[in-house]
């Protein structure tokens, strides 16, 4: 599996980019939460992603989160919930709002949504509530979205995510700390400052 690609990015559109890695262009598909925080063309860009096989494609999925990708993930498994709605869903909004309609059980606001009915958002309650509750509760503080927040995500909670799963932490340990250092310290505007509180609080 392709879990994440580093590169430049070379073209945008509306639900589509192409990064290049290495010389090689990738296709990747994203929702508009991650359109809105992407970089100029020409600049470098990482991604999380997922590919998805099919018999006629393989196509890449790519989330500027852990938060993003996890969520999209457990979209797809829900049935009638497809790639296409799943990433819809994301556009039209952020995780932790996700998270609080479901345990609300507010089937209204998701109807809301293009592409979204009546029984979809019912199934979408039922089967999410369970999946979503592996994230803890600690995952989303109180009035604050931390880095779940998919439309405000800030480059300093992504660099920050990124860095400490990189040195093997989980990525749902990773996104508890963040935000957990980000409610404490609403200060911060570094990464490094970031990461090395969560490492201490992690130690």
């Amino acid at each position: 599996m392709i879990g994440r690609l580093r590169g430049t990015l070379l073209e945008k559109q509306l639900t589509e980019i192409l990064l290049d890695v290495n010389g090689i262009g990738y296709e990747i598909s994203v929702p508009m939460s991650t359109l809105y925080q992407l970089p100029e063309t020409g600049q470098p860009l990482t991604l999380h992603t997922h590919l998805a096989v099919r018999e006629d494609a393989h196509v890449l999925y790519g989330f500027m989160s852990v938060a993003e990708k996890s969520l999209f993930r457990s979209l797809v498994k829900v049935s009638g919930v497809g790639p296409k709605l799943a990433l819809a869903i994301l556009s039209g909004m952020a995780v932790d709002e996700f998270v609080r309609t479901v345990n609300a059980n507010d089937v209204e606001s998701l109807v809301r949504m293009p592409g979204v009915g009546k029984k979809t958002a019912e199934r979408l309650v039922i089967e999410m509530r369970d999946r979503l509750a592996e994230w803890g509760p600690s995952a989303l503080p109180e009035g604050q979205g931390g880095i779940f927040a998919a439309g405000s995500e800030s480059k300093v909670s992504a660099e920050a995510e990124t860095a400490l799963i990189s040195l093997g932490y989980k990525p749902t340990e990773a996104s508890r700390t963040i935000a957990q250092v980000l409610k404490e310290n609403s200060d911060i505007s570094d990464s490094g400052t970031l990461i090395r509180l969560a490492l201490k609080s992690m130690g």
